[in-house]
């Protein structure tokens, strides 16, 4: 399973890092994967954060179809800050 947040991201289970299902953030140039509570700095304007952060920073204010919601929700768990 497989989808893309934005040009430079993607959320995938097809990913070697991915285990048991469990969907890992990948940077598209670099191919390096991202856990949910590993720190990165996705952009120079975030500094750092944890993936699962930096998910919720590059969908907010987007519509997500079901596809999408079922990878977010895998992957920062069943309770995505602004979703309350």
């Amino acid at each position: 399973m497989h989808t893309t947040l934005d040009p430079s991201w993607d959320l995938t289970t097809d990913h070697a890092a991915s285990r048991h299902g469990q969907p890992v953030l990948v940077n598209r140039g670099t191919g390096k994967a991202y856990g949910p509570e590993d720190i990165l700095k996705a952009s120079p304007f975030w500094g750092f954060l944890p993936a699962a952060a930096v998910v919720d920073r590059l969908l907010k204010g987007k519509r997500l179809d079901l596809d999408t919601e079922t990878m977010v929700t895998r992957f920062v768990g069943s309770t995505r800050p602004g979703k309350r």
